[in-house]
C-alpha cells in the first residue's frame, strides 16, 4: 500500500522563475503520467504519485510512495526536473553582457526544464519531432497508455501510469499509434542501447560520449541530440542545432548568427531564452 504522504523542502537559489519552468512543464504534460497547472506539478512514480508545489523561497515536494527508500533519488530527479542547481547570477552576469541582454533583464532566474528519467526525455525528443507540442503530447500519451504500466502495481490508491522503461517499449507493439514506422525503428534501436547499458541518459556518462551514441542511432540527428543533451543530460553549453525557432527569433531580434558562440559556455540558457521570447 501507498503510505501517507511526506512533505520535503527543495532547495532553490533566488530569483527562479516560476512561472515560465511551469508553463513549459504545462504545455508538455503527458496524459495519464503528468498533472501540471499554475500551481503544481504531478506525476506517477514507481510505488506512486510526487507532487510539487512553489513555495516562497522553495519547492514543497509531496511524496507518496510505498518505499521510502527512494526519496534520495526522487529528489535528485526532481531537482534536475526543476533545474534547482542552477547558478542565476552567474548565468545572468554572462549572457547580460551580451546581445541577449534585454532577455535576461526581462525574465529574471530564467530555467531550463530538465527531465524527471533521461529516457522519457529522449523518447519526448523522438516523438516530437517535425511535429507540435500539442501533437506530441497526444502521440506520448497514446505510448504510456499502451506500454506503461499502473504506478502502484496492485495498489489502487497510487493513480497514474508509469512511463515505460527501455524493456518496456522493446517489448511494446507501438503499430496504430500514429506514429510513423521510421519513428517506431528509431524508438525501438534508441531503447536498445538504453537497455543494454551502451548509452546512459541519467548521468552515468560523459555527456559528449552520450550525444555521440545518440547519433548513432538511426533517426535521430543534430537537433535531437542536442535537446536530449540540453534537458536530460543537463549540459548547459547545448545548442539545439538548426532549430527553425531559435533561427527566426535571433532574426527577428538582429542577432547574428556568430553570437551564438558568445552565449558559451550557457547556450542552453540561452535559447530558453530565445524559445520565451517567441
Amino acid at each position: 500500500m501507498v503510505g501517507s504522504p511526506l512533505r520535503l523542502r527543495l532547495h532553490r537559489r533566488e530569483p527562479y522563475d516560476v512561472e515560465g519552468v511551469f508553463a513549459f512543464l504545462t504545455a508538455r504534460a503527458i496524459p495519464g503520467l503528468e498533472t501540471v497547472t499554475a500551481g503544481s506539478y504531478s506525476r506517477a512514480v514507481p510505488g506512486g504519485v510526487i507532487t510539487l508545489t512553489p513555495r516562497p523561497g522553495h519547492i514543497a515536494l509531496d511524496v507518496a510512495v510505498d518505499d521510502t527508500r527512494q526519496l534520495a533519488r526522487i529528489v535528485a530527479r526532481c531537482r534536475r526536473l526543476l533545474d534547482l542547481d542552477a547558478d542565476p547570477g552567474a548565468i545572468a552576469d554572462a549572457l547580460g553582457q551580451t546581445s541577449l541582454r534585454p532577455l535576461v533583464e526581462g525574465r529574471p532566474g530564467l530555467r531550463v526544464p530538465g527531465a524527471f528519467d533521461g529516457f522519457e526525455l529522449a523518447v519526448r525528443a523522438v516523438v516530437g519531432q517535425q511535429i507540435s507540442v500539442a501533437g506530441a503530447r497526444t502521440l506520448l500519451g497514446r505510448i504510456v497508455t499502451r506500454a506503461g504500466r499502473p504506478a502502484g502495481g496492485e495498489s489502487p490508491d497510487a493513480p497514474g501510469l508509469l512511463f515505460p522503461s527501455a524493456g518496456e517499449l522493446l517489448e511494446a507493439d507501438l503499430q496504430g499509434l500514429g506514429l510513423t514506422g521510421r519513428r517506431v525503428v528509431t524508438l525501438k534501436e534508441l531503447a536498445t542501447r538504453v537497455a543494454d547499458g551502451s548509452l546512459d541518459l541519467d548521468g552515468g556518462q560523459e555527456p559528449a560520449e552520450a550525444v555521440q551514441t545518440l547519433l548513432d542511432v538511426p533517426g535521430i540527428g543534430p537537433w535531437t541530440a542536442s535537446y536530449i543533451a540540453l534537458r536530460a543530460l543537463r549540459d548547459p553549453d547545448a545548442w539545439p542545432t538548426g532549430d527553425l525557432v531559435l533561427t527566426k527569433r535571433m532574426a527577428a531580434l538582429g542577432i547574428p548568427h556568430d553570437h551564438i558562440e558568445r552565449w558559451r559556455p550557457w547556450r542552453a540558457y540561452a535559447a530558453l531564452h530565445l524559445w520565451s521570447s517567441s
